[in-house]
């Protein structure tokens, strides 16, 4: 027989997720004097704590809908920082650095989704931007209003912090079985289970899904599976690399103190199969010595792999979901830390029933979890990574 739903004097918002989408609605939400409770498996397996932290709307080509939600948290990101530190009283790591995308034509150059935005490089500017590029590379573009924040180390350490001081509460250990619902299909509540194998119902009237790669496990109806992607960091001399790189399927991402996280692998058959592989990390090791020679010298200091939620058109899944009282924030794919701002703000004004813009309703509507089923679906990159 199953436990009885627990009843609370003030009922929670639950995100079903801690990772950094759950992380920062549920920071907005507490911003908002909403009582939130996050519910989390394992926050280490989270895609936040694995991605390189690219703030790049333009250097990944994105188009259409993808590209306007892009722009939208971008404008947003230094403003979300700026609460986050101020809630959590330490920094997240935003650097506006820019960013470099290298071609191996001018040709090939102009004809980028986003070439528009960006500043044209020929190969003695590549140089200069990029000391020691290949010589593959002769022309670039320049994408000086993208950036990067260090999501591993500051970031998700910082919402941590600042959903805590706003009183989020956290179950972390805790798997979520089962979505509860009432006679007339609305959501009531969810079953889980603890780190110690006991299993119960908690009461919910209102729950934010983002449960990253793993949220179909939950509800099967959502077109999200996972792309495995490998990494790897390597120690450079401090300020070797002031741009960010971003090639085809190769990326160097440098932090203030000289770290150069190198990624990443997308591996869309690999399912949930965990662990390094020969092949992935020879991948990224081809992929360096093409774009930047030298970094083969640097020493490597960390290798790691992680999932990304990804979705039949490389787009998340937002705004209410197939069961009313539910609301999605999953299937970002590798833009999740560019997004996460606009996410959490969306999220958690259609949850307060915070009046949005016209711009911003329609430009939630065309990431409904059904769009699938009707004929106009957004476009993603153009750059594998």
């Amino acid at each position: 027989m199953a436990a009885p739903v627990i009843d609370t004097a003030e009922t929670p918002i639950l995100i079903l997720g801690g990772g950094l989408m759950g992380l920062a609605i549920a920071h907005q939400l507490a911003r908002r004097g909403r009582k939130v409770q996050v519910i989390s498996r394992r926050r280490s397996e989270a895609a936040g704590f694995v991605a390189a932290g690219m703030l790049a709307p333009h250097a990944e080509g994105l188009s259409g809908d993808l590209l306007r939600l892009g722009h939208a948290s971008l404008e947003l990101i230094p403003r979300w920082v700026a609460q986050i530190e101020l809630d959590g009283g330490t920094t997240c790591g935003l650097r506006s650095c820019g960013i470099v995308v290298p071609f191996r034509s001018s040709e090939e150059r102009d004809q980028y989704p986003t070439a528009a935005w960006g500043l044209s490089l020929s190969r003695p500017q590549l140089e200069q931007e990029i000391p020691g590029i290949g010589p593959n590379w002769q022309a670039g573009l320049l994408f000086e209003q993208d950036g990067q924040i260090d999501n591993r180390r500051q970031l998700m350490r910082a919402l941590e912090r600042a959903c805590t001081g706003l009183g989020v509460q956290f179950m972390e250990g805790t798997e979520v079985l089962d979505l509860l619902v009432d006679g007339s299909g609305a959501l009531q509540g969810i079953r889980l289970r603890n780190a110690i194998g006991d299993e119960r119902e908690l009461r919910a009237e209102q729950a934010v899904l983002c449960c990253g790669a793993w949220s179909q496990q939950l509800l099967p109806a959502l077109p999200v599976f996972p792309v495995k992607g490998q990494m790897l960091s390597l120690q450079a001399p401090r300020a070797a690399l002031k741009r960010v790189i971003f090639g085809p399927g190769t990326y160097l991402v440098p932090r203030e103190d000289g770290l150069v996280v190198v990624g990443a692998t997308s591996e869309r058959d690999a399912g949930f199969q965990e662990g390094l592989t020969p092949n992935g990390q020879k991948q990224l090791e081809s992929g360096l010595q093409s774009l930047l020679p030298q970094a083969n010298n640097w020493p490597s200091m960390e290798r790691w792999w992680g999932f990304r939620p990804c979705t039949p058109d490389e787009a998340p899944l937002l705004g209410e979901g197939p069961i009313p009282g539910l609301w999605l924030a999953c299937g970002h794919h590798r833009n999740g830390v560019l997004l996460a701002a606009i996410t959490a703000e969306l999220t958690a004004d259609a949850i307060t029933k915070k009046s949005p813009n016209n711009a911003m309703e329609t430009l939630l509507r065309a990431f409904r979890w059904d769009r699938f089923d009707r004929p106009e679906v957004n476009q993603a990159s153009t750059r594998q990574t």
